[in-house]
Order: C-alpha cells, then sequence, then structure tokens
C-alpha cells in the first residue's frame, strides 16, 4: 500500500471498532468507552493483511484520535500496550504508565 492509495479509517461506532478496509479486508481495533477514555480490547488483521503495517497505522489513530479528544486509553490488548510501550509520546495518555 503506498501513500497515495491509503486508505482511511473509520470509526465505527455502533459496532465499537475502528476500521481500516484494505483489498476487501477490513482490519480492526475494538474498543469499550469508558467515563474518561476508551479501553482497546482487541486488535484483529486478517491474514492477507498481515505484514503490511496495517495494525500499526490502525493503533496509531486510535491513540491519536484518543489524544484529540483528551481521552485516557486503557491498553487490554496486548498489541496496542506494545505499540504504547514503543512509543514514548503516547504514554502520557495511557492508564498503564499512571
Amino acid at each position: 500500500m503506498t501513500p497515495s492509495e491509503s486508505p482511511s479509517i473509520t470509526l465505527n461506532e455502533a459496532a465499537h471498532r475502528f476500521e481500516l478496509s484494505v483489498d476487501g479486508h477490513t482490519a480492526h481495533v475494538e474498543f469499550a468507552r469508558l467515563p474518561d477514555g476508551i479501553a482497546t480490547l482487541h486488535t484483529v488483521v486478517p491474514k492477507a493483511l498481515e505484514g503490511r503495517g496495517i495494525g500499526s497505522k490502525l493503533v496509531r489513530h486510535v491513540l491519536d484520535y484518543a489524544a484529540a479528544h483528551q481521552l485516557k486509553v486503557r491498553p487490554d490488548c496486548s498489541f496496542v500496550k506494545s505499540y504504547i510501550d514503543r512509543h514514548p509520546e503516547y504514554q502520557a495518555i495511557s492508564l498503564a504508565h499512571e
């Protein structure tokens, strides 16, 4: 996937997911709303999309969304937690780093 063909990530509030569809497959991060934040529950990247940075792109978007809306993130999903651990710029919004 090149930057010029980069599909957009959508917030599917009804399904409690941030979604990214590529080549007929949909990757997503499931979340739950908290009083002052969101809990990331599960990151799903279909096998056909693995190895393309789709999961990281999704997680980065979720964290940027949370930061823009002054929300804390509880990283219940191990993929999200490891992403935050590797990117210190997101640790201030992580409930796992308080």
